[in-house]
């Protein structure tokens, strides 16, 4: 037996790798190698960072791979997460400019790293500064005559920064700005930050926290003046088949002085216009109108208010009964016969104007153009001379018309 092995060793093993070759083409056509460029992205993750430095500058966060695999193992590389790193080792450096290796870790199997973008990152790190800053608030505008602003309360008072030690170098204050312009309540808003370096441009690039502080500031009114709504006063009606629908002044509350704060503290809580007339109206208005106030008080600005009154037509309906059907459009050669020979109109509009409209103003038409002997069931229509009516139904809606040759 081992006489006939050692015989025929060569033959064994050349029939062996020749097994093995056409066992990896055949692996090989259903599942062939392919050379891609990764679709996604590879995010850089930077390791062992010493806490008390940070990278500054512009740096690139993501790498580009090209790749060498199976093509059923590029789902895997492209769908699970963790199969591939790309990792910067910060370990043991300190504060300075750095050029640095990117390493790439592939966790799926076989694949070939054929290249990748940027294979070396140059970065600076620098010292990371932690600061807690006092807040500058800066009030702008002016609350509404005869108010004033209190003390604002900012809290928190003092802010914490952080960043790296040329950005923190910059920084001259922290700014927010609060627009009181014709407040008349107690303002309690949330307010962005601001970074200002002494020139009072941005910096940017820095962490705070909290990032936006609450303002609160009170406001009140200063003894003497009173707020005061406005209420339009009104005498006559509408024209016949108008309505009031609304009054609006403008503005809707006004403000008074007087030097005696007893007189100012009686009114009651509004203030009336002088009369308005509104006596045969049938369209809106606008006019301006004085305010009706006691001896010893004053209006504070202008000195009348602006008074929009809305006037509109009362909608109705109306029934008209028996209107004969018009035939248009209908063959010289023909004849047709129409059933019913008339119907009723439901309209619907303003009052005024359906008051005024004549049964003479209102057509049912049927149009027979292009149809021929036969039956047909066919849809009026409804014409008006007068605009803003509107048709709400025809009863019957159809009608049948008998078609034949005279």
């Amino acid at each position: 037996m081992l006489h006939w092995l050692t015989k025929n060793l060569r033959t064994l093993m050349l029939a062996f790798a020749l097994a093995l070759a056409v066992w990896i083409s055949a692996v090989t056509a259903a599942d062939p190698d392919e050379t891609r460029l990764l679709a996604n992205l590879i995010p850089i993750e930077f390791v062992s960072q010493d806490p008390g430095l940070i990278i500054q500058g512009q740096v690139p966060r993501q790498v580009q791979l090209t790749l060498r695999a199976p093509r059923s193992v590029w789902d895997k590389l492209t769908t699970e997460k963790d199969a591939i790193h790309a990792l910067v080792d910060l370990s043991g450096l300190a504060a300075g400019t750095h050029r640095l290796d990117v390493q790439v870790q592939i966790n799926a199997q076989p694949v070939r790293l054929i290249s990748f973008s940027p294979e070396k990152l140059d970065l600076t790190l620098e010292k990371l500064v932690t600061r807690s800053l006092p807040l500058e608030l800066t009030l702008t505008g002016e609350p509404a005559i005869g108010y004033q602003a209190g003390d604002p309360i900012l809290i928190p008072a003092e802010v914490i920064i952080s960043g790296a030690q040329s950005l923190m170098d910059q920084v001259a204050q922290l700014s927010l700005s609060l627009d009181l312009s014709g407040s008349r309540q107690d303002i309690q808003t949330n307010l962005p930050i601001q970074v200002l370096d002494d020139k009072g441009n941005l910096v940017t690039g820095l962490t705070m926290h909290p990032d936006n502080v609450q303002v609160r500031l009170p406001i009140s009114q200063q003894g003497g003046y009173r707020d005061l709504a406005v209420k339009v006063v009104t005498i006559g009606r509408p024209a016949n088949g108008y309505r009031l629908t609304n009054i609006a002044p403008i503005p809707p509350m006004v403000t008074v002085f007087s030097s005696n704060l007893e007189l100012i503290s009686a009114l009651p809580g509004y203030v009336e216009t002088t009369p308005l007339d509104l006596n045969g109206a049938n369209a809106d208005i606008e006019i301006r109108l004085n305010l009706s106030l006691p001896n010893g008080v004053a209006l504070v600005g202008e000195q009348n208010v602006l008074v929009q009154v809305a006037i509109s037509a009362i909608q109705s309906s109306l029934k008209l009964t028996n209107r004969p059907v018009e035939k248009n459009n209908l063959s010289a050669t023909l004849q047709a016969k129409v059933s019913p020979e008339s119907v009723d109109v439901i309209l619907s509009g303003p009052l005024p104007v359906l008051d005024t409209l004549a049964p003479s103003d209102v057509r049912v038409i049927i149009d027979l153009k292009g149809l021929g002997v036969g039956t047909h069931h066919l849809t009026p229509t409804v014409q008006m001379v007068i605009a803003g009516v509107t048709v709400e139904s025809i009863l019957p809606g159809t009608v049948e018309v008998i078609i034949s040759y005279k």
